[in-house]
């Protein structure tokens, strides 16, 4: 099975995101084997920006101590790792900058072509948090107003019909606010493929709304980097949902 197949299952998913800068490698040893024992769904790996050598290690420590996939979600053309079992090829779709609508994408293709690696195109929608963030300074471009409910939906079935697999709503990395549940049932709602949401979801019951609200993936970062241990909440909050 394909890893893009995994994210078509009828149920909700996590996804846990792990930046090669914030965790040593007996923090990434720790973080997968609390992951695999709660039922994970997916470890993303990547950052906006990264400082450090350690992609390919991180992926690579990931992969010796848990079974559950590696994607790599990539901040530019240089996070790149063969080890990984597949990458999302984001294209920025809510904003105007033609370097990250696909300008990057010309650069990275061959590497990753001779790299193996399956990727996953999905439109990538910045939505705005309350604050500036990580990946719209380094994106140079704008948000999706939080309550444009209307320009969001248009996006997303904008992107389904240039064939993108994936339409992944971010809130970005310390996030004031998460998406709008508003928001994610208007996207859900208006196109049929995986809607996959991070940024901002600290608590698990900010998690249960998310995916009751239509998400299919929920992807959660920072709140696991300071207290790996909640894995095992957010993942139950997943399995009673899929068991209801």
């Amino acid at each position: 099975m394909n890893t893009i197949d995994l994210f078509y299952k009828p149920k909700k998913q996590l996804a846990v995101l792990i930046d090669p800068d914030k965790l040593s490698p007996d923090q990434l040893i720790k973080t997968s084997a609390i992951a695999e024992k709660a039922g994970v769904d997916f470890l993303f790996v990547g950052g906006s920006l990264l400082t450090s050598d350690m992609l390919f290690h991180s992926v690579r420590t990931l992969k010796e101590n848990s079974n559950i996939p590696v994607v790599l979600f990539p901040g530019n053309s240089y996070q790149i790792s063969r080890n990984a079992d597949a990458m999302l090829f984001l294209s920025l779709i809510s904003g105007r900058n033609p370097d990250m609508l696909i300008g990057m994408h010309v650069l990275a293709a061959p590497y990753i072509k001779l790299s193996g690696l399956e990727t996953i195109p999905t439109g990538y929608m910045l939505i705005d948090s309350g604050k500036p963030t990580s990946v719209s300074y380094m994106s140079n471009s704008f948000p999706i107003p939080n309550d444009k409910n209307d320009i969001a939906g248009c996006t997303a079935m904008a992107g389904e019909m240039l064939g993108l697999k994936l339409i992944f709503m971010d809130a970005g990395s310390g996030a004031k606010h998460s998406v709008p549940e508003s928001m994610i049932r208007f996207v859900k709602d208006s196109i049929e493929i995986p809607v996959v949401i991070g940024g901002g979801i600290r608590e698990a019951s900010q998690l249960k709304k998310v995916l009751e609200a239509g998400a299919d993936v929920a992807v959660v970062g920072n709140t696991f980097e300071e207290n790996p241990q909640l894995i095992s909440d957010f993942a139950q909050v997943v399995h009673e949902l899929n068991n209801a």
